[in-house]
């Protein structure tokens, strides 16, 4: 892994795990499924224009139409959809950690349900990510967070789950930028139906929105896209996976330093077991040195 890559992954990791303060900062000041339809807008509309002044073309093969329908329904409208309502009432610290947990069930649904052979390190990093999960989950039902919310992230997980395993590999071929602006807008389309029917546009307009609402359409929603789908294009899936270990430290930081949210031992002891049980899975996915 070259110097440029890693600090791709770096950068796609602080990206990603960022997301979740910006996001906690907009649910408090406008309705979510309709500032996320409306953020998926933008970040689609630019990044399709972006693609188009780079020469790309929006001529995709089927596989890239099947990985762009699916990221748009799974990861856009399903995981960050309720992610955003969920976070009305859930920290983003605790939505950060249930979503860095993604790796281990895309290792663990390998393992269980198409029968993907896991070595023991393997095995000791879903053990692992099990165990420090329930941590977590003990220690903020007992504090009393919102079990509906709680809910809300965990299906949100699932669903990045199956979009991850749907897709693998449907980003080859070019046109990244394209790829990654269309599905955004999939996103926005699905999103609008719902916000429309179940939210009032009520906003509550101020300096911290709309910084957020900026920062998460260009960053998160645009930038660490565009990176990751780059970064899997240069080092493959699994060695680009294995930045997804630092998620959890990095989500858990970034709101304790913006939002100032109380974290517990407990938490720390958690996300410590769990990002090195993410590291595991990945390193048990390389390939065996001859």
């Amino acid at each position: 892994m070259d110097i440029k890559a890693i600090l791709m992954g770096l950068a796609f990791a602080a990206m990603w795990s960022s997301a979740f303060t910006s996001a906690r900062v907009i649910v408090e000041y406008a309705p979510p499924l309709s500032a996320l339809a409306l953020r998926f807008f933008i970040s689609g509309l630019l990044g399709v224009m972006i693609a188009f002044a780079l020469g790309q073309s929006a001529k995709l093969t089927p596989r890239q139409w099947t990985g762009v329908l699916i990221f748009g329904l799974c990861q856009n409208a399903l995981y960050l959809g309720l992610n955003f309502v969920a976070m009305q009432t859930v920290p983003a610290s605790l939505a950060a950690i249930i979503a860095s947990t993604m790796p281990l069930l895309v290792a663990l649904v390998g393992w269980v349900v198409f029968g993907t052979k896991v070595r023991p390190l393997g095995l000791a990093g879903l053990v692992a990510g099990v165990i420090g999960v329930a941590l977590i989950m003990g220690a903020r039902l007992q504090g009393g967070v919102d079990p509906f919310g709680l809910l809300l992230c965990v299906i949100g997980v699932v669903s990045l789950t199956v979009a991850t395993l749907a897709v693998m590999g449907a980003a080859s071929g070019g046109n990244v930028l394209m790829i990654v602006g269309l599905q955004m807008l999939v996103g926005a389309t699905i999103l609008a139906g719902p916000a429309l029917m179940l939210e009032d546009w009520v906003v509550t307009w101020n300096w911290q929105l709309i910084v957020a609402f900026v920062y998460t359409t260009l960053i998160p929603g645009l930038a660490a896209t565009w990176v990751w789908f780059m970064l899997v294009g240069r080092i493959g899936a699994v060695k680009a996976s294995t930045f997804h270990f630092l998620n959890p430290f990095l989500g858990v930081a970034i709101a304790a330093l913006l939002l100032g949210e109380a974290i517990g031992v407990l938490d720390i002891i958690g996300v410590v077991i769990i990002a090195g049980g993410i590291l595991a899975v990945q390193l048990s996915k390389q390939p065996v040195a001859p």
